[in-house]
């Protein structure tokens, strides 16, 4: 390699060919051109550049080079984005004898998915000598061989091509013989030797020559073999065909026994020196001689293998017509077969998948595979056309030659379809045609672009009051279409107050089951209504959600027993202390007991029952069923006793009822003694001293005193209504109302409350519940 390339000619020969590596756009591609052998490292082309790509986009998107069949003979600089030698380049091992040799690369870069194609011409260089596939040829003449006669010889090959391979032979000087050279259909020729002097075997047996063969490369090469030509004694004439070249055209796949040419050789000699059988010369290699057989008798050359256009579409057969002479003359000629193309292969479908699985929001015009077709048949056999399953979201686009792209034509929806069998269908030009498929499975990968949804958008709960911490009160369910992640949803609070509290406090939901709980026993008369919301979330990036919401009634239980108010009149030791006077009539009114229940409905209705105790069966009074007023049955005499002890029942209509007790003291006084005997009432209340001062002072003392204890009690009342926290957020206690329990119109205080709904919108609202039960008269 070092003298090869150490002449001043040489490296200018690289150089220009180095200069003339050229790039241009058409049919969608990029044209270079390389010598074989160049060094690694040699400069082939700016391609980044002559792709219009930035040098800094090379390897954000990925820049990388693909050749189907030529490794890595190739490479990118992805710094500079120069195209250049990485190995060594042999265009014969490369392309063979083919004339035209290029290395076709796909250059791909993704974000967004681009394709070209690159066609990388390999130049030549004359890198290879002649060689003759013996170190000696014999050729045996005989003595009687007339002048002009020829003998063919077998030529050298080179592996080069044009230029470089077109051969010039040289014969070294001798009196007896010149060179003739042979040219065939193909422009190539072959030597042959002939005769200018008539041999003479006494004076010369034998004659060694030496034949030399030239290239045309620059620099050039030689190669060259001995000639061993024996002078043989003997017959003086040579069987002659009628011409010294045949050409045969015949189809391939030829059956066996299949006649290619019968061979006609003549003999001028008379008898045994005129008959002459025919074989193959020497010169013919094993090859031709499995593929075709001839008969030694009849010149009859036959098919006796499998011949394939594709393998090899021409065979160089040369034949010897020998006769029976002695010593035997020989004939030579050469018969050329030249096979013709049939459509005997099918066409080959690569597909290689890029994109796959394709996301279901994926932009039209996507590229999910390249497709490369191919068929070893020649011309219109070799034309091939593509084709796609019909109906389907794809289609092919042609690239390049032989090259697709299977890109995406429509909107995908992975809840529609999640998987489309492609087929493609490749189709030569033959005729009959045939036709080879391949099928492409592309998945659609889900893409988070459905909510999860509940089945509607409400829900309404009861629960009991007073229930275990921790009790299931409802299980939330959301659905998602989409797949694996995506579809995967967790549960959550949309966290707000309740009042002063958090809603997080109340309630709690498991974010994988969607159960909701109760983590704390809830209160009806604290609250009757619990609104909230909860989130149902998938696993998405980004995520995505939607939200119910929960009308969580409380039911009230009879829970809280009636409670007595604070009597309007004075009383000892927690009974009601009143004074009648014995002239009141019937149906006057001499007391009311007051009490409210907590509950609500019937658990908060209230009747009155006065209790008989001991010695009171004729007891002047009754209480009001509803009403809890203490009036006169009939007319107060001298038989009542002055004083009467009445013990009321209060009980509501829960189940079961609760009640309270009240004690009502009543004593009975004359008309013109009432004052006198509530100012001694009071006198014996505040001790031995103070009744040695007059009477009427200590009545004026004490209505003063009761007067400022009424209005301490008010003050009282109304700082503590004051200073109560107000209802704020969602579900608070409201001013206790009057629930109407009778047709009459009387009323009963009950728990009633104000609260707001739970959404923490809008006024409080005022729950009023009425009863008019039938009353007897």
């Amino acid at each position: 390699m070092v003298s090869r390339w150490s002449s001043p000619e040489a490296w200018c020969l690289l150089l220009s060919l180095l200069l003339l590596a050229s790039w241009e756009r058409g049919s969608g591609q990029l044209r270079y051109s390389v010598p074989e052998e160049a060094k690694h490292g040699t400069f082939v082309g700016r391609i980044a550049q002559d792709l219009g790509l930035e040098l800094e986009e090379l390897v954000p998107r990925l820049f990388r080079v693909a050749s189907k069949d030529c490794g890595d003979l190739l490479e990118v600089n992805l710094q500079n984005g120069i195209l250049f030698v990485n190995s060594r380049i042999d265009r014969e091992e490369l392309c063979g004898r083919s004339t035209e040799c290029s290395i076709h690369l796909e250059v791909i870069v993704d974000r967004p998915l681009q394709v070209f194609h690159v066609e990388v011409e390999v130049k030549d260089i004359n890198d290879n000598p002649p060689m003759f596939s013996v170190r000696e040829q014999k050729l045996s003449v005989p003595e009687s061989r007339l002048l002009d006669s020829r003998f063919p010889l077998e030529g050298a090959s080179d592996a080069d091509v044009g230029e470089n391979a077109m051969l010039t032979y040289k014969l070294s000087p001798n009196e007896f013989f010149i060179l003739d050279i042979i040219h065939k259909k193909d422009k190539d020729k072959f030597p042959g030797l002939v005769l200018r002097k008539l041999l003479d075997r006494e004076e010369n047996p034998q004659l060694k020559l030496l034949l030399t063969a030239t290239d045309g490369g620059k620099p050039e090469f030689t190669g060259s073999v001995s000639l061993l030509i024996l002078v043989l004694d003997a017959n003086d004439n040579a069987p002659i065909f009628d011409r010294p070249v045949y050409e045969v055209k015949m189809y391939e796949n030829q059956v066996n026994q299949t006649l290619v040419i019968k061979l006609n050789a003549s003999d001028a000699d008379e008898g045994i020196n005129k008959e002459m059988m025919y074989s193959f010369s020497s010169l013919v290699p094993p090859l031709v001689r499995r593929k075709f057989q001839i008969n030694e008798s009849t010149g009859e050359i036959k098919v006796n293998d499998a011949i394939d256009f594709e393998d090899i579409n021409t065979y160089e057969i040369h034949v010897d017509a020998t006769d029976k002479g002695n010593p035997p003359m020989v004939g030579h000629c050469t018969v050329l077969v030249e096979l013709l193309d049939e459509n005997d292969n099918s066409p080959k479908v690569v597909v290689t998948s890029l994109s796959l699985p394709v996301k279901e929001d994926a932009l039209v015009g996507t590229v999910i595979a390249l497709i490369s077709v191919s068929d070893q048949d020649s011309g219109a056999n070799g034309q091939i056309t593509c084709s796609l399953t019909p109906h389907v979201p794809f289609k092919l686009v042609s690239t390049y030659k032989n090259y697709y792209s299977l890109v995406l034509d429509s909107v995908l929806d992975r809840e529609s379809v999640s998987s489309f069998e492609l087929v493609v269908t490749a189709q030569d030009g033959g005729s009959p045609s045939l036709w080879a498929t391949a099928s492409v499975s592309v998945e659609v990968a889900d893409v988070n672009d459905n909510a999860p949804t509940f089945s509607q958008p409400e829900y309404t709960v009861f629960i009991k009051e007073n229930n275990p911490p921790g009790c299931h009160i409802f299980t939330v369910s959301a659905w998602d279409a989409d797949a694996q992640e995506n579809a995967l949803v967790s549960y959550s609070l949309v966290e707000r107050r309740v009042g002063e509290r958090a809603l997080s406090s109340y309630v709690s939901v498991h974010a994988e089951s969607g159960k909701v709980y109760a983590l704390q026993p809830l209160d009806h008369e604290e609250l009757e209504l619990l609104q909230f919301q909860v989130s149902a979330r998938d696993a998405g990036m980004p995520p995505l959600g939607s939200n119910v919401t929960l009308q969580v009634f409380v039911l009230d239980e009879n829970d809280n027993a009636p409670e007595l108010l604070a009597p309007r009149a004075g009383s000892t030791g927690g009974a009601v202390t009143e004074l009648v006077s014995r002239s009141v009539g019937t149906g006057h009114v001499v007391a009311k007991v007051r009490a409210v229940d907590a509950d609500s409905g019937y658990n908060a209705w209230l009747s009155y029952e006065l209790q008989l105790t001991a010695g009171s069966a004729r007891s002047p009074f009754r209480v009001g069923l509803y009403t809890g007023e203490i009036s006169t049955t009939r007319a107060l005499d001298e038989n009542d006793s002055p004083r009467q002890r009445l013990l009321v029942l209060v009980k509501d209509h829960g189940e079961p009822a609760l009640t309270a007790t009240a004690t009502v003291l009543v004593s009975l006084v004359e008309s013109n003694q009432a004052l006198k005997v509530s100012s001694r009432a009071l006198v014996n209340t505040m001790g031995p001293e103070v009744a040695l001062v007059d009477v009427n002072v200590y009545l004026i003392i004490a209505i003063c005193a009761v007067s400022s204890l009424l209005v301490l009690t008010l003050l009282l009342y109304t700082a503590l209504r004051c200073s109560a926290p107000q209802t704020e957020g969602a579900c608070g206690p409201g001013k206790p109302g009057l629930v109407c329990s009778s047709a009459v119109g009387s009323w009963s205080n009950s728990q009633q409350r104000r609260q707001r709904v739970c959404s923490g919108e809008g006024p409080p609202k005022t729950d009023l519940m009425a009863f008019s039960p039938s009353v007897p008269p």
